[in-house]
């Protein structure tokens, strides 16, 4: 069961959702008969390499988590901090995790939709409602609603958001291990001078996303 981008416009909620701190909007769903209510974003749709990785996440009700938003807008430090009272707190996690060789294969989009989808089938309980950051769902059985920039306006979607990005982050710093010359473990597989200077003297490696500009121009140079 999906629901489009218009459900806050149908009359299911009062008006002025966006006036509500993101604490609150997860109550007011609660107050709605989705006591299991998840929240579902994810991390590196944008990146040269790696993995897109999707959260989903259960909080408890009438939980303030000071500090937790959007993960991009916080200091990885804050991430990490983070990171541990969601764990601690949460009802439930569960994480997708959807890498290159797939997204290459199938497109970002759908490779992004896979890993939402896994982190909400890996949760240890089942949610009553989604949130999902972004205009559309998910294509889920379980009921869903798009926010979007959700990451900001709910308080569930900003742990899923955290989770996904501190996962991937401490992906690529393993991946980092393996191929040092591309500097994963500071870039995280975006296109910065360093690593764009890296493809042009090494090449692609495996967690490369091949079909991606900036990458399949150095299909088959470097060293």
């Amino acid at each position: 069961m999906g629901r489009k981008k218009g459900w806050e416009n149908e009359g299911l909620f009062p008006m002025g959702l966006h006036e509500l701190d993101p604490a609150a909007l997860d109550e007011l769903f609660r107050g709605r008969g989705f006591a299991l209510l998840a929240g579902v974003d994810e991390a590196g749709r944008g990146p040269l390499a790696g993995p897109v990785v999707a959260a989903a996440v259960i909080l408890p009700p009438d939980l303030r988590i000071l500090g937790l938003t959007d993960s991009k807008a916080l200091s990885p430090d804050e991430r990490e901090r983070l990171m541990g009272v969601v764990e601690k707190a949460a009802v439930s996690i569960g994480v997708g995790i959807v890498e290159a060789e797939e997204i290459d294969r199938t497109n970002i989009l759908r490779a992004t939709v896979r890993a939402m989808q896994e982190a909400v089938d890996g949760l240890a309980v089942a949610p009553d409602a989604l949130l999902v950051d972004g205009p559309t769902g998910i294509g889920h059985k379980v009921p869903q609603f798009p926010l979007v920039k959700g990451d900001a306006r709910s308080q569930s979607i900003a742990a899923a958001s955290v989770v996904a990005k501190v996962t991937r982050d401490r992906i690529m710093v393993e991946h980092d291990r393996l191929y040092p010359q591309y500097g994963f473990s500071r870039h995280k597989g975006y296109a910065t001078s360093e690593h764009m200077e890296a493809l042009r003297r090494y090449g692609c490696c495996p967690l490369h996303r091949k079909t991606f500009r900036g990458v399949r121009e150095w299909l088959g140079h470097g060293r």
